[in-house]
């Protein structure tokens, strides 16, 4: 059985503060964030919205790609989130506030 791994960037609504994770769980781990259910850098700034994720098979892959996004510039991050998520939308629907 293959597992998978995430790399995946949130933010806050203004976009002007990011946050670079890998979990192995991103549905639980986003779930976490948006509900403020862990101390630290992601609660302190509101860090809620997922904009952007990589899925990954190795674990040690994933971390590296964790690392060196870590390691970017704001700017190479804006352009690397908006190569897939141009408009910055929150990548999770939430079925309590969506419609229909």
């Amino acid at each position: 059985m293959t597992r998978s791994y995430f790399v995946y960037i949130v933010t806050n609504f203004s976009n002007t503060t990011f946050y670079v994770g890998v979990t192995n769980n991103l549905e639980r781990r986003i779930y976490e964030h948006k509900n403020g259910l862990v101390d630290g850098f992601s609660r302190k700034y509101n860090l809620k919205k997922l904009v952007y994720f990589e899925e990954y098979n190795d674990v040690r892959v994933a971390l590296e790609r964790e690392k060196q996004l870590k390691r970017w510039h704001r700017e190479w991050k804006l352009n690397l989130i908006r190569s897939m998520n141009f408009e910055m939308r929150d990548l999770v629907i939430d079925p309590e506030t969506s419609s229909g």
